[in-house]
């Protein structure tokens, strides 16, 4: 089951092998008003990682809340994600873009 927040999309996923773990918890920064989608540690703890400009979310026990400054918290369970940015297509002009949030 997929979990959105704005224009940030969590898909069960397997982290590659060879991805980098990163030392910030920070999954997309906001293109329009600088706010970011970060990753709250609670009663569980999170690890991001990255491979060839992709991002993996490991939530290792419990769960974990995902915050950004327009949206309602994001709940995250234990698993492996593939963070994704949502799309948008524009008939007009024939082309689709990432959301901007």
């Amino acid at each position: 089951m997929a979990r959105q927040q704005g224009d940030i999309r969590l898909v069960k996923g397997k982290i590659p092998a060879g991805a980098q773990k990163l030392n910030h918890l920070i999954l997309a920064r906001g293109e329009a008003t600088g706010h970011c989608h970060q990753v709250l540690e609670g009663a569980g703890k999170a690890e991001l990682y990255e491979k060839n400009g992709i991002l993996y979310l490991r939530v290792l026990d419990g769960e974990v809340k995902i915050v950004h400054e327009e949206h309602k918290p994001l709940t995250v369970p234990q698993g492996d994600f593939v963070v994704k940015r949502v799309r948008e297509y524009d008939h007009f002009l024939e082309e689709s873009r990432n959301v901007k949030d």
